[in-house]
């Protein structure tokens, strides 16, 4: 008894009809009827009632099915444990920080079979990915979902200010914004995070003074580094500055209500992402 032939009769046994079953399995009609009849003599017994205007399965395939589906199953079971596990390619956003670690500590212990491959892009990039099927899934904060993608809400992320550690302001547990607007913003183009610098921006105005445009360096470890040796200042998400190790430069909060960008999970409006649950349960796992 072949695996082939249990495929064969379990077509036609829910088709009740050779030819749909042929169809259905894309192989010439004669090719089922040929193992139908080769299983027939190996198990001693008919397995279909045959007449010109129907098919119909006798006792013996009545008995049959239910055990070749179960079979089958054990098979697509027994395949599927040696296939080599999918990797789950997941965009990411700067600044996750201590974020990220969590989450894919907490993706591992309920996945652990599932390799995670992460993906660093700009946010129009990581949109793109995801509707192009080339991310399963990317982090974004404060973005619009383009056509083909549903950003799923995660978790709020506050912002710090990052000055130097010798300012006097940075002996302070936290601080308001206008403290710092005699101090230069280091701050990256808007083109680059539109939804960050406009956050940053219109909440100065709203302190009531217009930020001092500082240098823009390229990165966030050469901003702090140029921060810790000048009087300058930038933002910084807090999960990010957990992980920081900047002796010269001082995080500080900002006084409520705070500056914060939302953080959402991007991923593909139709096509399910592999593992999604998992990977929403290991998001809301390292929140709580």
């Amino acid at each position: 008894m072949e695996l082939r032939q249990l495929t064969y009769f379990v077509a036609v046994a829910e088709e009740l009809h050779f030819g749909r079953a042929a169809e259905r399995l894309h192989i010439v009609q004669s090719a089922v009827s040929q193992q139908i009849q080769r299983l027939e003599r190996e198990l001693g017994a008919a397995l279909f009632d045959r007449s010109p205007r129907r098919v119909r399965l006798t006792a013996a395939g009545e008995r049959l099915l239910p055990e070749a589906r179960a079979v089958l199953t054990a098979a697509e079971k027994a395949r599927a444990a040696v296939a080599a596990p999918a990797v789950l390619r997941i965009g990411t956003s700067t600044g996750l920080g201590a974020h990220l670690d969590r989450v894919l500590a907490a993706f591992a212990e309920r996945a652990p079979d599932v390799p995670v491959e992460l993906v660093s892009l700009p946010v129009a990039e990581r949109l793109g990915s995801v509707a192009g099927g080339r991310l399963d899934a990317a982090f974004v904060r404060s973005a619009d979902a383009p056509p083909g993608v549903r950003i799923l809400p995660l978790w709020p992320d506050p912002l710090v200010a990052a000055l130097p550690a010798a300012h006097p302001l940075a002996a302070r547990p936290e601080i308001d914004l206008a403290d710092l607007a005699a101090l230069p913003l280091a701050l990256t183009p808007r083109r680059t995070n539109p939804a960050l610098v406009d956050l940053v921006v219109g909440a100065c105005h709203q302190a009531g003074f217009e930020p001092v445009p500082g240098p823009f360096t390229g990165s966030l470890q050469d901003t702090l580094a140029t921060i810790g040796a000048r009087p300058l200042w930038t933002v910084v998400y807090a999960s990010h500055a957990r992980v920081l190790h900047t002796p010269k430069v001082a995080y500080l909060p900002f006084r409520a209500p705070g500056l914060a960008l939302s953080t959402g999970l991007a991923v593909p409006a139709s096509a399910p992402t592999p593992h999604l649950d998992d990977l929403l349960l290991a998001c809301g796992d390292h929140e709580s």
